[in-house]
């Protein structure tokens, strides 16, 4: 009996601590979606290892879930633009798909949206194997068959910095990126003429928590899970 009320106790004081520490954890979560940093820290990953380049040999389309999907068709609209920038560059499209009903698959959507933006299909090719980024790499260096090509990948931005690291690792000399960054909204269009350039205390007028706080929130969300999975990746030694 006593060393059910020990056991007992223990964990009370064990579970008492941990929503303590999630509790504080929650305020400093909210505080900063009221700051700039979180959006700062997912731009520093789209953009922080990013080089200038010419005339890439392959353009690498990561893919992103199902198709149609929001990241999948942003990641192809700017596949289409830098394909068109570099008309001599190969499209590698990278996303896992079943040989047996290509044809169904997601990878063969992406490459559908790719010859509607007029692509040539002879400038793409396919990885359909590679399960992360690790085995992407690894097996588009096979596809390129020369690691002095230059890559260009096309990916979110809070996994730019992952993937040009592991696209190193894997033996390329020279990658870059283009992250697709989505266009801001003009939040001065939610607000009526009639109280423009006036304060206001009304939860429903304020755009801070209407919308910023909670875009800053699903930042901070995204920067932790890609922090997360950077630290696997340096611990497996893919970067």
């Amino acid at each position: 009996m006593i060393a059910i009320k020990t056991t007992l106790r223990f964990l009370y004081q064990y579970l008492r601590k941990i929503i303590y520490i999630t509790g504080w954890i929650f305020i400093v979560m909210i505080a900063l979606s009221f700051t700039d940093y979180p959006y700062l820290v997912y731009h520093w990953l789209g953009t922080s290892k990013i080089e200038k380049i010419d005339d890439p040999n392959y353009i690498v389309l990561m893919g992103a879930g199902g198709m149609p999907g929001p990241q999948g068709l942003l990641r192809c609209y700017y596949a289409a633009l830098v394909a068109e920038k570099y008309p001599q560059s190969k499209i590698i499209v990278a996303l896992p798909a079943d040989s047996a009903s290509f044809e169904d698959s997601d990878h063969f959507a992406m490459i559908n949206e790719l010859l509607r933006w007029g692509i040539d299909s002879e400038r793409i090719l396919s990885e359909i194997k590679g399960t992360n980024t690790f085995t992407q790499a690894a097996n588009i260096k096979q596809i390129a068959e020369n690691t002095e090509a230059k890559v260009l990948v096309i990916t979110s931005p809070e996994h730019m910095y992952r993937s040009i690291l592991t696209f190193k690792k894997a033996g390329f000399e020279t990658v870059t990126g283009v992250a697709t960054f989505e266009n801001s909204f003009d939040e001065e269009l939610l607000i009526e003429d009639t109280i423009k350039g006036k304060k206001s205390s009304k939860p429903e007028r304020n755009l801070d928590l209407r919308y910023n706080m909670w875009s800053y929130l699903q930042y901070e969300i995204i920067v932790m899970r890609e922090f997360t999975a950077i630290t696997y990746y340096k611990l497996m030694g893919y970067i």
